[in-house]
């Protein structure tokens, strides 16, 4: 038997495509409920789905925010289909915790969330973003017992690839 030295040709490659970069949603549901309600003067919590439509994980650091004087519609039911009399995104009062005169503020997640890839169990990814919504204290009384369709963000800071998923439903919140 003879061994024979076998070579590799210069210029030998192969090819490899990246995928398509689609961007997220972000929707409001009313499942879980929110445990902390808005009152005037106080916090409460914000609960979303967040839709990943590509074939690869996104972790999320970090959201942007509209200005403090775009406020969320009221609503009379969590459906979001029927307007509360008196209480609209014009007069409502209820914005985003720490957005401020600037559209576009950046505020980091107190924890990174990953979104599984699309058709994976976990995508959507339900969030409960803790003490996130903020009512001023001169909220109109009509906007007491209402559900609200919050602003919609200006952006999130988000990289795809690899991560460790984040289990659905989740916890989180930003700071100033």
């Amino acid at each position: 038997m003879t061994n024979w030295t076998v070579s590799l040709g210069t210029g030998s490659s192969g090819e490899s495509q990246s995928a398509a970069v689609s961007n997220l949603t972000i929707s409001a549901v009313a499942t879980p409920a929110a445990t902390n309600l808005l009152y005037p003067g106080g916090d409460g919590d914000v609960v979303v789905t967040i839709s990943n439509p590509n074939s690869y994980p996104v972790t999320i650091t970090s959201v942007q925010l509209p200005t403090n004087t775009t406020y969320a519609a009221g609503y009379t039911t969590s459906a979001l289909t029927s307007a509360q009399t008196g209480c609209s995104g014009a007069n409502s009062d209820v914005i985003w915790n720490y957005s401020s005169a600037s559209s576009g503020s950046s505020h980091t997640l107190t924890t990174a969330l990953t979104v599984v890839a699309s058709g994976q169990a976990g995508n959507p990814l339900t969030v409960t973003l803790t003490d996130d919504a903020s009512m001023t204290a001169s909220a109109p009384a009509a906007c007491a017992s209402t559900f609200f369709s919050m602003p919609s963000l200006v952006g999130v800071t988000a990289t795809g690839g690899a991560a460790t998923a984040t289990s659905s439903p989740a916890t989180d919140s930003w700071t100033s």
